[in-house]
């Protein structure tokens, strides 16, 4: 099939879906656009603070759409492009896009509460606290398996595939691309300082200084690349990502991420653009079969790999840490929600879809290509810019800084997600850390919290992102599952229209679980064998085992709670 008609197909069906069926469940639950949201109630110029539509899309937007979107409908095209791209619709709409919406509706009805929060006012102490430990070992695997990536990325002296060496001439659009990056971070902060101190700029002006400050970096970047190694780049990533946790919301992580949306989108009109001109023919088969024998002999099963490999662009359990945990603190009317919370995903679901017509582009003998998801959709897309006279050097180093900040503007999110997350689970009656004993007021601090966070995330660094991805894959659909369980008890409780949740939750009970238990079968052999290192497989069989046990622990207090809540004022 052509790959601009299955681009048509995304389009139509994801706009329905947002149209219909987005604003539909808006309308069941109710949006008070009177309301005074928590930005406004509890502004304290740090996590609340109130912003523009835009603004808190685009924060929205950045943060979910990492590198998920691009790798997984790459990874699992292997199964072919079909049931990818139902996945993709299906998941994004019914799945992904409602618990979003749902997490960030339910965070906003309470005091801008964290999903954790939520979970001890609705189910009680016991699920919260086993539940902030859940969100915290998740987020050490998404710092490990972004920061390994981005650090590969911006790598300017990669491994010869040839030889096993490092090359000796460093990589120009590696050492480009990571240069601005570098700039983006520092633009940001100018940015903030300047839109803090004039007040409210007009969105169109904010938007046209935006583009104007994205092309300096991007010219700089290009005559002034920085080479480095993996290894510092992954202290330097480290170091940013410290002051993502602690510096206000908006000093750097929200006028970063509002250039970062507009870059975004001129990589998903580019890619569109140059799709609808080269109007490639889809090399990928349409489907692969049930069951995948890799070189190594190893079975891959479409149920449950497909649906655990594509969790960004369908559903993604760190998507609601985002809703509840920083866009819910910001939104300034309640109206701006189903945009923001259903809006951002319908749009991650496209670029999924993007992703997938370009890997089924660049096919070779029905499957994709080798190499990184990253260089497959960054080569695929420079070849599509070409056709506008775009020089290659120019169209890979803009592809490979678009893909680099889809991971780090993640990354900065998942940090100080994780530092919440830290902190939160140390929280006893009170917030206040006068009221606090010594050692609860260490655990509480932020700049510890953050510390520990980031210490742990290093440490899986070390274990490689191809050993990663597939842990962080199920542990992120687990709490994608229990997110929308409790999401059922928050609508059940409240007397709002919950069993759209139903269906999503179970199904991705049973697919997180089948992967969980498979990925634990697979390191217990590792190490049976005598073949596993602490480091790789040690510490990812641990945190596999507890993952299991605490998501089977929330599960059980969630959906005990679901069948015995009676409805309460909302």
């Amino acid at each position: 099939m052509n790959g601009l008609v299955i681009i048509l197909i995304g389009i139509v069906a994801l706009g329905a879906g947002y149209l219909l069926y987005g604003r539909w469940l808006a309308k069941k639950w109710g949006i008070d656009a009177n309301a005074k949201t928590p930005a406004y109630q509890y502004e304290d110029g740090e996590d609340f603070v109130p912003s523009s539509k835009f603004t808190v899309f685009s924060h929205q937007f950045s943060s979910i759409a990492g590198a998920g979107p691009v790798t997984g409908p790459i990874l699992a095209s292997v199964f072919g492009w079909v049931p990818v791209l139902l996945w993709l619709i299906i998941g994004g709409l019914f799945f992904g896009a409602v618990q979003d919406f749902g997490a960030l509706y339910a965070s906003v009805k309470n005091e801008g509460k964290s999903m954790g929060m939520l979970i001890e006012k609705y189910i009680g102490k016991t699920g919260r606290k086993l539940f902030m430990l859940f969100c915290w070992l998740f987020t050490l695997l998404v710092i490990a398996a972004f920061t390994d990536m981005v650090a590969g990325t911006f790598n300017a002296f990669p491994v010869d595939a040839a030889t096993g060496a490092a090359v000796t001439s460093p990589v120009f659009a590696n050492g480009a691309a990571a240069s601005v990056s570098m700039l983006f971070i520092v633009f940001a902060i100018i940015l903030g300082l300047v839109l803090k101190k004039t007040g409210k700029i007009n969105e169109g002006l904010k938007g046209v200084i935006a583009v104007a400050l994205i092309v300096i970096m991007f010219a700089i970047g290009m005559h002034l690349p920085i080479y480095a190694t993996k290894s510092a780049w992954i202290g330097i990533i480290m170091v940013y990502l410290f002051l993502a946790s602690v510096l206000p919301m908006w000093l750097l992580m929200q006028p970063r991420d509002y250039m970062t949306t507009y870059m975004l989108l001129g990589m998903i009109i580019g890619a569109v653009v140059g799709i609808v001109v080269a109007h490639p023919a889809m090399q990928l088969n349409a489907f692969n079969g049930f069951a995948l024998t890799g070189a190594d002999g190893s079975t891959s099963y479409m149920f449950p790999t497909l649906f655990v490999t594509i969790a960004c662009g369908a559903v993604s359990g760190f998507h609601s840490l985002v809703s509840s945990g920083t866009s819910s603190k910001t939104v300034s009317n309640e109206k701006d929600m189903p945009m923001v919370g259903y809006g951002a995903m319908v749009v991650e679901s496209l670029l999924g879809i993007v992703a997938l017509v370009v890997v089924g582009a660049v096919a070779v003998n029905g499957t994709k290509p080798d190499g990184t998801p990253f260089s497959i959709f960054s080569s695929g897309v420079a070849g599509f810019l070409e056709r506008f006279g775009v020089p290659n050097e120019v169209a890979t180093v803009f592809m490979t800084m678009c893909v680099s900040a889809l991971a780090l503007t993640s990354l900065d999110s998942v940090a100080r997600i994780g530092r919440m997350s830290f902190q939160e689970l140390f929280y006893v009656d009170t917030t206040d850390p006068e009221k606090m004993d010594g050692l609860h007021k260490v655990l509480t601090n932020k700049y510890f919290a953050t510390i520990i966070t980031l210490f742990f995330g290093w440490l899986l660094t070390l274990g490689g992102y191809n050993n990663i991805w597939p842990l962080f894959g199920s542990a992120n659909q687990l709490l994608a599952a229990m997110v929308l369980i409790a999401l059922a008890v928050f609508l059940k409780t409240t007397g709002r229209t919950g069993w759209t949740l139903y269906i999503p939750m179970f199904v991705m009970l049973a697919v997180t679980f089948t992967a969980l238990v498979q990925k634990t079968i697979a390191l217990v052999r590792n190490v049976s064998a005598g073949t596993a290192t602490f480091l790789v497989d040690g510490l990812q069989l641990i945190v596999a085992i507890l993952l299991m046990i605490l998501g089977a622990l929330v599960a059980y207090h969630c959906l005990s709670k679901l069948f015995t809540a009676k409805k309460e004022e909302a």
